[in-house]
């Protein structure tokens, strides 16, 4: 028998998914929108209450429709990962040494596309 507990997806996972429906969209959504779009048989409320949550994080921006709201991604994907990215160096005190380790543990592709991109000041 399996336990209610471990039927859960791991945390952040409904985020994510309901991310990707917002970036696939061509317009704001609103939670019954974002619900078909998951197609995973959460209820509304679950919907509403991440995406409210996104919100809060800043992730994503809405506006009034009707007597709710519509969401929308206030960045794509890789923006969402630059800013996750920065958050993770904003824990720490010492940037320099995570600065320093972040790049002693890149691949030489990455290294060579870190230092190309500094270059040009593309930025």
């Amino acid at each position: 028998m399996t336990d209610a507990k471990d039927e859960r997806r791991p945390a952040g996972e409904l985020e994510a998914s309901v991310m990707a429906v917002l970036w696939s969209a061509d317009a704001p959504l609103t939670p019954g929108q974002v619900q078909a779009g998951l197609g995973a048989g959460l209820a509304r409320t679950t919907v509403t209450t991440i995406l409210t949550r996104l919100h809060d994080k800043g992730m994503v921006g809405r506006r009034r429709q009707g007597r709710g709201y519509a969401y929308h991604p206030v960045q794509d994907a890789h923006g969402l990962t630059a800013r996750r990215m920065h958050s993770e160096l904003d824990r720490d005190t010492d940037r320099e040494t995570v600065l320093a380790r972040f790049v002693a543990q890149l691949s030489p592709d990455d290294e060579r596309i870190l230092r190309d991109l500094l270059e040009s000041g593309d930025r």
